[in-house]
């Protein structure tokens, strides 16, 4: 059978193993591995981004963390906790958090210091500071680090049906066992199309949020002020 055959087949649909019940599943694990990242790393890249201290904790952080292999992360931690769901979606935490912490980082630290410096003066507390001024100036950059993890939990996700988590990952590991090219590539037709619609979402969401203004900032380069000449004024003779 060719993909478009078992694509547009209505019998893979429906059922406990059909393409309605994995995309749930797979929808699920990304939803809770990006929900627990969020927890951990947005407040961790604030405090650090608002107090200066640690940076070098998450650039280290991100930089081990990104270069950790996950396949074999993911089996050992199958081979330790067994064939359940804590190895699988420890690893697509481990794997989602570096994107949204140096999002949150590079956020706080990129708030122009004048916008603080006058919020200070205004008489805000640092608290204040934080969550008024910096956490919504730097929302742009926290929603790329969103964006950027969500992608790779997705993809992730179905290489995590190796060791027994459900999704849309399994059409592809039981299409490869069967040797069913047809749903191996629908497979994975499935988890692009997953991957496109999820960033489309959230780019969208970044819009509804994010203030216009700091999004034109985040597009465009601040244009450099100008001197404008003007003319010197006739003196007039005293009468």
């Amino acid at each position: 059978m060719t993909y478009f055959g078992w694509l547009f087949d209505g019998a893979n649909w429906t059922g406990p193993t059909g393409i309605l019940a994995r995309l749930a599943e797979h929808l699920g694990y990304t939803a809770l591995t990006l929900l627990v990242a969020v927890v951990i790393a947005v407040p961790l890249g604030a405090w650090i981004g608002h107090t200066g201290r640690g940076g070098f904790v998450v650039v280290g952080l991100a930089n081990g963390l990104r270069a950790l292999p996950t396949l074999g992360l993911l089996v050992l931690l199958a081979t330790l906790t067994g064939l359940s769901l804590v190895g699988p979606i420890i690893t697509l935490i481990v794997l989602a958090v570096p994107a949204v912490l140096a999002g949150t980082y590079a956020g706080i630290r990129n708030v122009d210091p004048a916008v603080v410096d006058a919020a200070t003066g205004m008489g805000m507390r640092g608290s204040e500071v934080l969550w008024k001024v910096e956490l919504p100036n730097a929302l742009p950059l926290i929603i790329g680090g969103l964006r950027s993890a969500t992608l790779q939990v997705i993809a992730t996700a179905t290489i995590a049906a190796y060791v027994s988590l459900g999704g849309l990952g399994r059409f592809i590991i039981d299409g490869l066992g069967q040797r069913d090219f047809g749903m191996m590539i629908g497979g994975s037709i499935l988890v692009a199309v997953l991957a496109i619609l999820a960033d489309l979402i959230l780019g969208g969401l970044q819009k509804l949020i994010v203030s216009p203004g700091l999004q034109a900032t985040g597009r465009t380069a601040p244009r450099r002020l100008r001197a404008v000449p003007t003319r010197p004024e006739p003196v007039r003779e005293a009468a």
